[in-house]
């Protein structure tokens, strides 16, 4: 069975922290790989940050002890789709006979205000898919990886909004969030968006 890449569970930390800003009663994520590894239907396959915003959902319900689901956590009632729209989600007027309001999607406003977390998240989404579906036998990783085939020792660049920055091994910053002690701000991992621009 396959671990979280260190570098999505990290993104999917700050992706989190950046919604619990807006919302600062929604409890920590405890553990990253389990929005991977959910495989509930209802609640949705895809690994997105509209999913992400479902489960915070869930989670406000939780520590507001509110039920906001029933039939098995399949279906999902208006207890449910009123904190769903607190956190920026909307559904159609009916809801399904089976899932009740599971399919909230973002409204235009939600989009806007999470953008850069959005495009973010979609990044390392995206580069995690490439590296699960691609031919490795035809992938060259280097002489560092001959010898270290494990990538749990490699480190990434993480930077906070006063631009500093630090080389970290991805697994330590997985582990929980790192303070800048210059701005106060989380460091996340710098992703190469323009790299290939040239």
């Amino acid at each position: 069975m396959s671990t979280t890449p260190p570098i999505l569970a990290a993104e999917l930390a700050q992706a989190w922290t950046d919604i619990q800003r807006h919302h600062p009663e929604l409890p920590d994520l405890v553990a990253p790989e389990s929005l991977i590894a959910e495989s509930s239907s209802a609640c949705g396959h895809e690994l997105t940050f509209q999913r992400l915003l479902h489960e915070a959902a869930h989670g406000i319900a939780a520590a507001r002890h509110v039920r906001d689901t029933s039939r098995a956590g399949r279906y999902h009632n208006r207890r449910f789709l009123a904190i769903a729209e607190e956190l920026g989600l909307d559904h159609p007027q009916q809801p399904h006979p089976s899932s009740g309001f599971s399919s909230a999607t973002l409204t235009p406003a939600t989009e806007r205000r999470y953008r850069p977390t959005i495009e973010r998240l979609q990044y390392v989404l995206k580069t995690h898919l490439a590296a699960m579906t691609a031919d490795t036998s035809r992938i060259f990783r280097g002489p560092a990886a001959r010898h270290h085939p494990s990538p749990a020792g490699a480190r990434v660049k993480a930077i906070c909004d006063c631009g500093r920055n630090v080389r970290i091994v991805a697994s330590v910053l997985a582990r929980a969030p790192i303070v800048c002690g210059g701005c106060g701000k989380l460091f996340r991992v710098q992703e190469p968006l323009e790299e290939t621009a040239s």
